[in-house]
């Protein structure tokens, strides 16, 4: 019987070059936007060749999806947290999106490509598929801070989450609102989440 070792060590360089590749991006994506990095600068400061590089990931954009969905996951469980001991809807959805819209706002143009990816990627690829899902787990933590009060049903509470997260999403993406902060972007969120959740 063939001993496991060497898969175990192929398994640990491709998670070694995976690494790389993160940190690379990670620090790129950090100084410029998606669209002035090149994967040929990707590959290099990972020290791999740039054919390596496409056999992790298809597309800067994927990559992309690799390094925010875990912080927008971590956003989503400090908003979960934020928002327990708020009372009133809008401001308790509020601040469950807060640390989600932060984190879309630490570099606007990689947030907003972020957001096109997610939208109109493959939903099949793993990468954009956890990026949904964290979506839906957005919409849902949203639903439950609508029932708390016990005034809306599971289903009524459900569909405002779903425009919820539309607002908040077409706050982030959109063009007219490219060069506002978290907080420009916030104040627009609360304007329509008081017309959608009068008190």
């Amino acid at each position: 019987m063939p001993s496991p070792a060497p898969s175990g060590r192929r398994e640990r360089n491709k998670q070694q070059k995976l690494d790389r590749i993160t940190a690379a991006a990670r620090e790129l994506f950090a100084e410029y936007s998606v669209e002035d990095v090149t994967t040929q600068q990707i590959a290099e400061k990972a020290d791999i060749g740039t054919g390596t590089l496409f056999l992790y990931v298809k597309s800067k954009g994927e990559l992309l999806l690799l390094l925010q969905n875990s912080l927008y996951a971590e956003a989503l469980a400090r908003g979960r947290a934020a928002a327990e001991s708020v009372d009133d809807p809008v401001e308790a959805v509020l601040a469950l999106l807060r640390p989600v819209v932060e984190c879309n706002r630490v570099h606007t143009g990689n947030g907003r490509t972020y957001l096109r990816e997610m939208a109109f990627g493959d939903p099949e690829e793993p990468r954009h598929h956890e990026a949904l899902t964290i979506v839906g787990q957005t919409e849902q933590a949203v639903a439950e801070l609508l029932q708390r009060d016990g005034k809306r049903g599971s289903a009524d509470a459900a569909t405002l989450a779903r425009v919820i997260s539309a607002v908040m999403f077409l706050a982030m993406a959109a063009s007219l609102n490219a060069d506002h902060d978290a907080e420009q972007v916030l104040a627009d969120i609360r304007t329509q989440l008081t017309v959608i959740l009068p008190h």
